[in-house]
């Protein structure tokens, strides 16, 4: 079975540098790092990069969020309206 890691284990593992993840994925910096920071959940093509970069497969990053959801927009049922 494969490992699954994240991003973040698999840097370490492999010795690659934020700025050497950034050049070989070619994706924005702020996207990338909040891929990383487990903040987004990128595209499937991103998965695709920024796993090529690393040199594993997609399949062997976990790439769900890992950062809290600390800010939730909306009315809720406190404010009288029902779905």
């Amino acid at each position: 079975m494969e490992r699954v890691q994240s991003i973040a284990a698999w840097m370490a593992e492999r010795g690659v540098t934020p700025e050497q993840l950034l050049a070989a994925s070619g994706l924005d910096r702020k996207v990338l790092d909040a891929i990383v920071q487990g903040r987004y959940t990128p595209s499937p093509q991103q998965r695709l990069r920024v796993a090529a970069a690393l040199g594993v497969e997609s399949a062997q990053v976990a790439w769900g969020h890992t950062a809290t959801v600390e800010h939730i927009q909306g009315h809720g049922p406190q404010f009288g309206r029902s779905p």
